[in-house]
């Protein structure tokens, strides 16, 4: 690393293009939102809506979830707390309704499912390169799973979108092998 370049930019030695965290942060997003997509190239709506393994997982329904957890994150960064659920006052009706972003409902398509997280992409993307301060911090919504007190900066709150993605677009892998031998890599 050019020790003239401060932390957050650095000199991409294969591209010989200056990049900054943000970008590099936006470009590893993008890359496992694009193995998350890819799992579903081919497929019908019924298919996508198909469990295959003994979880309850289908790549439609993993498409919404994370949909949703992005938006939920991206939320989370402009407004703190309020804009994630509380996970500790959840209804029967939110776990419900939260049960449901797993999975096809009648009326989801594919291509419905792809438009919307297409849209929320958009809107995370342009939230991350408008931020004044990726180390501004929040205040964590209440969860069991959440240290009381605890905050999270935008950069922390943005590593988890990816870490989700990534997580989700693995189990995409699984499922979309499962279903008809098809793999994201390899």
């Amino acid at each position: 690393m050019n020790d003239a370049l401060s932390t957050s930019e650095r000199t991409d030695e294969r591209t010989d293009e200056r990049t900054d965290e943000r970008t590099d942060l936006l470009d590893t997003l993008a890359n496992h939102r694009n193995f998350l997509r890819f799992t579903t190239r081919d497929l019908t709506d019924e298919q996508v809506g198909l469990r295959t393994t003994a979880s309850e997982l289908c790549l439609g329904g993993l498409i919404k979830h994370v949909t949703s957890a992005e938006r939920n994150w991206a939320d989370f960064i402009r407004n703190g707390p309020s804009a994630p659920r509380d996970f500790t006052s959840m209804t029967e009706a939110d776990l419900a309704q939260w049960a449901d972003e797993f999975k096809m409902l009648p009326g989801d398509t594919l291509a419905g499912v792809l438009a919307k997280y297409e849209e929320v992409a958009r809107e995370t993307d342009e939230l991350v390169a408008s931020l004044p301060d990726l180390d501004a911090t929040r205040p964590l919504p209440k969860a069991p799973w959440f240290e009381p007190g605890a905050r999270w900066s935008a950069r922390r709150a943005l590593l988890h979108i990816i870490a989700e993605t990534a997580q989700h677009a693995g189990h995409a892998d699984i499922i979309r092998e499962s279903l008809d031998g098809a793999k994201t890599m390899g």
